[in-house]
């Protein structure tokens, strides 16, 4: 009954705007209701004419109940697939301080490098770390999953040869590297034309036909192989190698890099992350020194600031797809922070002799199964192995044993017939060795005491199998990997780092494009349930249960929401579901007889992966030109498309658009793009000024994908992880990958573009929260607020700051974007110098210099109050006085609070004070601050330095100065 629903309302938590200030904000603005703002917002022929079919919203408490059910129709069974995902300890220090603590998973992105020096403190360790355990100068700060580090590899050593003349257009990749590995490579390598060879390593030919090849050490079966005479091999003839290697094996195997591996990826899964059915996890990728200027994704290096004090930034970002655009060979966006700082700081916690000794008895537990198993009379086939054996048996056994392992909940991995594989994870204990033995016992009658058994080869002494294969080397010799063993040391250096960092604990992050909205305690709480936080990724669909309900529960919301039927939720990140998207359009034109059309439209202002996606789909980018306004010029497309009619795959948009402005001729241009016979995918990066009140289908979009980081509230975890799903009309759905290992429906043709059936699933829980919390109304309130807050910025700034784009009746999207080019000729000032001095008043930055350079672009999102926006508005106006003080001459044009911005501690209370403005200016110019700041821990970083020198471990900065020097 109504009257007795619960009082507490979830979208009032949300929206940080309460009723009677929405009424002065809306007076501000100029009108007189939000229906009003809305219908001088959205074009009235894109508007739904009926609400959402969500359902009613319901409470946290409910929605936290429901969650436990949910959790518990997961069975957890004791998980010994393996194949990639192991079970793990995350250290209880680690889960409490990073994975649930918002100061780490609410931050941004690292671009603005000086309010960013905790995380990327913590991912400079994660790439020494990784530099380390595989004996390769160069790694980066990781990548989505396996599969796509491999393909990543793949595509970088094609482009290299491409730039070395080579005419080799085959990759060889082992026959014993992970099936899932192997499905992703024969995704990406279509739209290359590479051929994908798969065969013996050891039997393997090297000839100038191949540029690259892939092997799994130790391999998927768990065998160790010692590779350097097919590395030399393969080099003889200009060969490129890439290895797969476990992470947790590299503590005690000789490192690839020693070898002679050119590069070498994996997932940093087992350093203290869990399966969550399939992620999120932070691949690595470490390479030799010649790649370092190609690699893919981002890269942490250390710097100077403008004091001389070592400063970490982002390096080499001219990588970044936002810059090369249709000429990048990668679309990697997103990476995976958040898992990248847990598993460093595993590595910090335990250290060398730590992770040594766990990496030991995970090998010894496995001699124990080997050796008791072999007593009790099976035939384990595994010669050299770290934590994997494989009996072979006969088919009816092993069907017997399967069926006893999964009444007890364990799951091995059953191949061919016969073969059981058994992977042993870091949980294990000497009681779940004695009850596989027992269960293998049972099923082939076997009498003797097996405990008796199991004692008897324990307590022989155990000694490792690797030969010339031991590792010798030493790794993670950095202080930071041997000063933190304790839980209160830990804890204070996991602090201290979080100190540095600006999150939104601190403030609004108000980023266009990029909707830092609330990420609430309530959706986030389902991550840590082991019911979802235990499941391994390709566990009997007997045992998950709970997860098929989440995502089909999640998939209906999402098709609801986009008017699109058919919902994939492989893609694990933003750019990967725009690269998902392209590629059913290009299997879908395939299997219609249209693979000519290969060309695919882009508006000029469109985001930089949208480009670097369709090069990576195999298809030809032609830029449409934007007018004055900020628009698509419906002329210029209506030329490119009849230009290009007869190949036109299709036309990618974004909408609202970049610019932050809901066009009016939307309709118009799909239309035009159907008529030529293309297809239109949408850019779902601002669907949070869609949801509930208009819906790309509506719109006329074929597919779209939704970033669960932005609109959905899962939260950007300091760069990641972030889910990029992909919504398609009903003839699209053929073609949404599927996978090798677990089915996901007859209808899926298209190989899989994640190593994970459901992507990283265990996050989908948050996206499920934030929309059954809100219902259908809640959805429609949250988009609405998010206009008004934009709305009420632009009429509060405009009168002191240009703003760049407005629609036909001067409203704003859910973000806007304002001109600072003038301030460059009247006081010398750059929008730079207002995004570091906008530090000093306790915020971060919004986007800087995108889509339009000398701009910055700003989305407050639903989630903030009044009291916030004014503060920053505050803080806006305040700089545009500082900016005039200089016009004026008032203040100097090189010794000023912009110029100097931003100001730490140390040079507020320094002895030595030589500025013609006083302390309090610089640090404390607005009241506020006095209560709430917010201190930079560097000055403003050196890029140019950090651009000649390229550091990316965690020495220290005056090692590399002497040398440089």
């Amino acid at each position: 009954m109504a009257q007795f629903a619960y009082t507490d309302i979830f979208a009032d938590r949300h929206c940080g705007t309460r009723v009677e200030e929405s009424k002065e904000m809306l007076e501000a603005i100029g009108v007189s209701s939000i229906d009003e703002l809305i219908e001088q917002t959205i074009p009235k022929d894109i508007r739904l004419p009926k609400a959402l079919a969500i359902g009613e919203a319901i409470s946290e408490y409910e929605f936290l109940n429901y969650c436990q059910k949910l959790a518990d129709k997961n069975d957890i069974a004791k998980s010994y697939i393996g194949m990639g995902y192991y079970p793990t300890i995350t250290p209880a220090v680690i889960r409490r301080n990073v994975l649930e603590n918002p100061g780490w998973y609410t931050q941004y992105t690292p671009y603005q490098a000086e309010i960013s020096q905790g995380r990327l403190e913590a991912l400079m360790n994660f790439q020494t770390m990784i530099s380390d355990l595989t004996g390769l100068p160069i790694a980066n700060a990781s990548l989505l999953d396996e599969g796509t580090a491999a393909a990543e590899a793949m595509i970088m050593f094609h482009s290299q040869t491409k730039t070395a003349s080579k005419n080799g257009n085959k990759f060889f990749v082992s026959s014993s590297v992970f099936p899932q590995t192997v499905a992703v490579l024969k995704t990406r390598s279509l739209p290359f034309g590479i051929e994908i060879e798969i065969g013996d390593w050891a039997s393997f030919k090297p000839s100038k036909e191949y540029f690259g090849c892939l092997i799994q050490y130790p391999d998927g079966n768990g065998v160790i192989h010692n590779y350097e005479s097919f590395v030399d091999e393969c080099k003889k003839q200009q060969i490129f190698v890439a290895v797969c290697a476990d992470i947790m094996a590299l503590t005690l195997l000789r490192a690839p890099g020693e070898f002679g591996a050119d590069v070498c990826v994996g997932s940093s899964q087992r350093f203290g992350v869990p399966m969550g059915f399939g992620g999120p996890h932070a691949a690595f990728f470490a390479c030799k020194d010649d790649f370092k200027r190609i690699m893919p994704g981002r890269i942490i290096g250390a710097s100077i600031d403008n004091n001389g004090h070592l400063a970490y930034r982002m390096a080499l970002q001219v990588r970044e797809q936002h810059i090369k655009r249709e000429r990048a060979t990668s679309n990697i966006c997103t990476a995976q922070v958040l898992l990248a700082v847990m598993a460093s700081m595993y590595a910090v916690y335990h250290g060398p002799n730590g992770i040594t000794k766990i990496a030991k008895r995970i090998h010894q537990l496995a001699q124990v199964l080997d050796k008791s198993l072999t007593k009790v009379g099976f035939d384990q086939v595994n010669e050299k192995y770290f934590d994997t054996i494989m009996i072979k048996t006969s088919a009816d056994l092993t069907s017997k044993i399967k069926t006893l392992a999964e009444a007890k909940f364990i799951n091995f991995r059953y191949l061919e017939e016969g073969t059981i594989s058994i992977a042993i994870g870091e949980s294990a204990s000497i009681e779940d060795i004695q009850e596989i033995v027992s269960l293998f016992a049972e099923a082939i009658g076997y009498k003797q005491n097996v405990s008796q058994v199991i004692a008897t080869v324990a307590s022989q002494k155990a000694e490792g199998n690797f030969g010339v294969l031991d590792r010798k080397s030493v790794f993670l010799s950095h202080k930071n990997f041997n000063s933190y063993h304790t839980e209160t040391e830990l804890m204070r250096y996991l602090k201290r780092l979080e100190n540095k960092d600006l999150s939104l604990t601190s403030s609004m992050i108000a980023l266009g494009s990029c909707t830092m909205k609330l990420n609430a305690a309530a959706e986030m709480y389902g991550i840590s349930m082991p019911g979802f936080a235990a499941i391994h990724p390709f566990a009997p669909a007997s045992q998950t249960k709970g997860y098929a309900e989440l995502t089909s529960t999640l998939s209906a919301f999402l098709a609801e929401i986009t008017g699109l039927p058919g919902v994939s939720l492989q893609p694990n990140s933003g750019a990967q579901g725009e690269y998902t998207g392209l590629m059913v359009i290009r299997e879908y034109l395939k299997a219609t007889g249209q693979s000519k059309r290969n060309v695919i439209l882009i508006p000029a202002s469109a985001h930089g992966t949208n480009p670097a996606s369709a090069v990576m789909a195999g298809m030809k980018v032609v830029v449409v030109n934007c007018d004055s306004n900020g628009n698509i010029d419906i002329d210029d497309l209506k030329k490119k498309a009849t230009q290009n009619q007869e190949n036109l795959a299709g036309l990618m948009v974004t909408y609202p658009s970049t610019h932050g402005v809901f066009e009016s001729r939307i309709r118009e241009m799909c239309s035009l793009i159907h008529d030529t016979g293309g297809l239109v995918y949408m850019d779902g990066a601002n669907m949070n000024a869609q949801v509930g009140l208009t819906q790309p289908a509506m719109i006329g979009a074929d597919v779209c994908h939704l970033n669960l980081h932005k609109t959905f509230a899962i939260p950007h975890g300091g760069g990641g992880p972030g889910m990029g799903p992909i919504c398609v009309s009903e003839k699209l759905k053929p073609y949404l990958p599927g996978h090798p290992v677990v089915s996901l429906g007859a209808s899926t043709a298209m190989t899989p573009v994640s190593s994970a059936p459901y992507g990283s699933a265990s996050i989908l829980v948050i996206s499920l929260g934030y929309i059954m919390m809100l219902g259908g109304e809640g959805l429609k309130k949250a988009t609405e607020v998010a206009i008004l807050n934009a709305n009420y910025l632009k009429a509060k700034l405009e009168p002191h700051y240009k703003v760049l784009y407005s629609g036909e009746k001067g409203r704003v999207g859910h973000e806007l974007i304002f001109d600072f080019h003038d301030f460059k000729k009247t006081a010398g000032i750059e929008v730079e110098d207002v995004s570091k001095r906008l530090m000093d008043y306790g915020y971060h930055a919004p986007t800087v210099s995108f889509p339009v350079h000398g701009t910055l672009m700003i989305e407050p999102t639903e989630s903030e109050s009044k009291a916030e926006l004014d503060r920053f508005i505050d803080a806006l106006i305040a700089i545009r006085q500082e900016i005039a003080e200089i016009e004026t001459g008032k203040a100097d044009l090189t010794d000023n609070v912009l110029k100097n911005a931003p100001h730490t501690a140390q040079i507020i209370c320094s002895d030595e004070w030589n500025h013609g403005y006083s302390r309090q200016k610089g640090a404390y110019p607005l009241p506020y601050l006095l209560a709430t700041k917010f201190w930079p821990s560097v000055s403003r970083v050196n890029n140019a330095f950090g651009d000649r020198n390229l550091i990316c471990s965690c020495n220290s900065i005056a090692d590399y100065i002497a040398e440089i020097e």
